[in-house]
């Protein structure tokens, strides 16, 4: 499912916590050392290639903080940015610049990161028709900014939370079957009961699984775990009457593989759990006037 950006009031919730977090009592060297009437200005740079996610994390950051400092930013989110180029330049009261600094920094440095890991998957499997999906594997309360972070990148959006998808996993079907409930009966509970309007998916792990889960009516079949042998086989057997899914281990070095196998979608909490931040600093310029 697509997502929109994250509201303005989302943003400014997160962009609070995290001004007082990084300053629960003012920031206590610049406030020392900078007088309340110098006014400056500032370059944020990418220092590696990088693909930007977090600009609107950059512009709340600063009208929360000091309305009075302008972002000027240099490129759109989604962009690819070469090393040494200017993302935004910041024009205003030193103080507030600096006291911004770190959190801004934080939220493009990890939203880029995870956007250009994405578009690092996205371009390793672009020959094939394969969607590239993220998960639930996200940082408490990030989620919908990691998850447009990767949407930036070139992926697409799995469900966003429990509420929005029917998926049963491994730890459901444990519990069903010490109660004597089959996988395709377990599919079938879930039809019933469950909102009308969800698609029904199931993981499964073998092809007897498969097989089953295609029995009880499933829409989509998260093959967990399997080799890319494993997952062409499953893809010839549900031969079209599901969509079908690989994740688990998938990485870098073996995810064309996996996209060469036919399967329709290939899910990697990596995207958002395990992306290194990218490389962004905030370079003060000199000569500015007090």
């Amino acid at each position: 499912m697509p997502l929109t950006p994250p509201s303005s009031s989302e943003l400014r919730s997160l962009v609070k916590a995290a001004l007082l977090e990084d300053a629960p009592h003012g920031d206590v060297t610049t406030d020392a050392l900078t007088a309340p009437a110098r006014r400056a200005q500032a370059d944020v740079v990418a220092r590696q290639p990088l693909t930007l996610a977090g600009l609107a994390a950059l512009h709340v950051v600063y009208r929360v903080l000091d309305a009075s400092v302008t972002v000027a930013a240099t490129c759109e989110d989604g962009a690819s940015v070469d090393t040494a180029q200017t993302i935004a330049t910041l024009r205003g009261p030193a103080r507030s610049i600096l006291r911004g600094e770190r959190v801004a920094l934080n939220f493009l440095q990890h939203l880029s990161g995870v956007a250009t890991l994405t578009a690092r998957f996205r371009e390793a499997i672009r020959p094939f028709r394969t969607t590239l999906l993220d998960t639930r594997k996200t940082i408490p309360g990030l989620r919908r900014l990691e998850k447009w972070a990767v949407a930036l990148g070139g992926g697409a959006n799995h469900r966003l939370s429990l509420s929005h998808g029917l998926l049963i996993k491994d730890n459901h079907l444990v519990l069903l079957h010490a109660d004597g409930v089959s996988l395709a009966e377990a599919c079938r509970r879930a039809r019933a009961r469950g909102p009308r309007d969800l698609h029904l998916g199931v993981e499964v792990s073998t092809l007897e699984q498969t097989a089953q889960a295609l029995d009880g009516g499933a829409d989509m079949l998260l093959l967990d775990n399997m080799t890319p042998s494993l997952v062409r086989d499953a893809v010839d057997l549900v031969d079209g009457r599901a969509r079908t899914e690989a994740s688990g281990g998938i990485t870098l070095e073996n995810v064309r593989d996996y996209a060469a196998t036919g399967v329709d979608a290939i899910s990697i909490g990596a995207l958002t759990h395990s992306a290194p931040a990218v490389d962004i600093g905030l370079d003060m310029r000199t000569g500015t006037s007090p």
